[in-house]
C-alpha cells in the first residue's frame, strides 16, 4: 500500500511539481541568458573597459556602435567569484537558492553585497552556476572616482564572467528588463491579436447572417470586459506612477548613506576617520579623530551641501595619541536635485 507521500509520484516524477517546472521554462525561454526570443528583442549595451568600449547584445559582442545602454566592467580586483554546482532541482528556485549561495559566500556585511550570477552549464542532475560577489561600498566608490558617476542606478556594472559578462543587480540593469518586458507584453498581444484576426476571419467565411449576428454581440461584449479592463489597468498605472513619483522624491530629498559616505570620504580624506555615523533624513551625526579636528569642522562647514554643522561636544584630545575626538551634526540642504 501506498503512503500518502508516494501517491504524487508518477515514473519517479513530483506531479505536484508540473505548474512550476512549466513556469520555470517559460521564464527560462523568455529571459534566460540564451534566450532568443531575448536575443531578439534585448537591447545593445556599451560595456565601458576603462577608456575602450564593447558593444553587447544578450551576452555577446557585436559589431558596430549602436548602443541604447550603457554598462561599467568592473576591474577583477573587486570582483570576488565562486563557482558553485547546485542539484538541478534547484533551478525551479534558482533566485532563493542563489539569495541563500550570497549569504554564505559573501564575506562582505549584507546591506553592502551585491551579486550577479549566471547558469553556466547543465549535466544530468546538476547545473553549474557561476556567482560573482561585491561590496557595495567599493563599487560606489570606484564609479564615483573613475567614472565620475554618484547615482547607482545611472549604468549597468557587469563584470566577466567564464562563459559571458556577468550583470550585478541592483544598479542600472532594471531600467533596459523594463523595457524588455514592455517589448514582451506588446508582442503577445500583437500575436493574440494576429490569432483572434484569423479565428474572426474564419468564422465570418463560414458562418451564416444569423451567426454572424451572434458572433458580433458576442465581439461587443468581449470589447467591453476588455474596455473595463483595460480602464482598471490605467487606474493602476496612474497610480503606481504616483508612488513612483513619490518615492523619487522621497530619494531626491532624502539621499542614501552611500552618496553621504562617498562625499565625506573625500571630503575627510586620509587625515581624519569617522568611528561613528548616524543618519535620519537629511540629519547626519559624526564622531571621529583627525590630528586638527577643527581644521575638517570648519572643511565642513565651508560645504555648500550641507546647510548648517554644529559641534554638539567640544573637541578632546585623545591621551598620547596627537589626535582628537570630535563629534559634528550636520543637516543637508533641503534642495539637492
Amino acid at each position: 500500500m501506498l503512503d500518502s507521500s508516494q501517491q504524487w509520484y508518477l515514473f519517479g516524477y513530483d506531479v505536484r511539481r508540473i505548474g512550476q517546472h512549466w513556469q520555470v521554462a517559460w521564464a527560462e525561454f523568455l529571459w534566460g541568458d540564451r534566450s532568443p526570443i531575448r536575443a531578439r528583442l534585448d537591447e545593445r549595451v556599451r560595456v565601458m573597459r576603462g577608456d575602450a568600449s564593447t558593444v553587447y547584445h544578450a551576452g555577446k559582442p557585436v559589431a558596430g556602435e549602436d548602443a541604447s545602454c550603457e554598462a561599467i566592467l568592473l576591474p577583477d580586483e573587486l570582483v570576488l567569484h565562486r563557482s558553485l554546482t547546485l542539484p538541478a532541482a534547484a533551478e525551479d528556485e534558482l533566485d532563493a537558492a542563489m539569495a541563500l549561495e550570497v549569504m554564505a559566500n559573501s564575506p562582505f556585511p549584507a546591506p553592502d553585497t551585491a551579486a550577479g550570477w549566471q547558469v553556466v552549464s547543465r549535466d544530468a542532475g546538476q547545473i553549474r552556476v557561476e556567482l560573482a560577489l561585491v561590496s557595495l561600498g567599493a563599487v560606489l566608490r570606484h564609479l564615483g572616482e573613475v567614472h565620475d558617476i554618484q547615482d547607482p542606478a545611472a549604468r549597468e556594472v557587469w563584470t566577466e564572467g567564464a562563459d559571458r559578462p556577468i550583470v550585478l543587480r541592483g544598479f542600472g540593469e532594471s531600467r533596459r528588463l523594463r523595457r524588455y518586458k514592455a517589448r514582451l507584453l506588446r508582442m503577445a498581444g500583437w500575436l493574440a491579436g494576429s490569432l483572434a484576426l484569423v479565428i474572426a476571419m474564419l468564422l465570418t467565411a463560414a458562418g451564416s447572417a444569423y451567426l454572424q449576428m451572434q458572433q458580433y454581440q458576442s465581439l461587443a461584449v468581449a470589447v467591453q470586459r476588455d474596455a473595463r479592463e483595460a480602464t482598471a489597468l490605467r487606474d493602476r498605472l496612474a497610480a503606481a506612477n504616483q508612488t513612483v513619483a513619490t518615492v523619487n522624491e522621497t530619494i531626491r530629498r532624502f539621499p542614501g548613506a552611500h552618496q553621504e559616505l562617498t562625499r565625506l570620504s573625500a571630503l575627510l580624506g586620509d587625515e581624519a576617520w569617522v568611528a561613528q555615523y548616524t543618519q535620519r533624513g537629511d540629519q547626519l551625526r559624526l564622531r571621529g579623530r583627525a590630528a586638527d579636528a577643527a581644521s575638517v569642522i570648519q572643511d565642513l562647514t565651508s560645504q555648500a551641501d550641507y546647510a548648517e554643522v554644529t559641534a554638539p561636544q567640544g573637541i578632546t584630545r585623545i591621551g598620547n595619541t596627537g589626535e582628537e575626538q570630535f563629534h559634528v551634526d550636520i543637516r543637508l540642504r533641503g534642495d539637492r536635485s
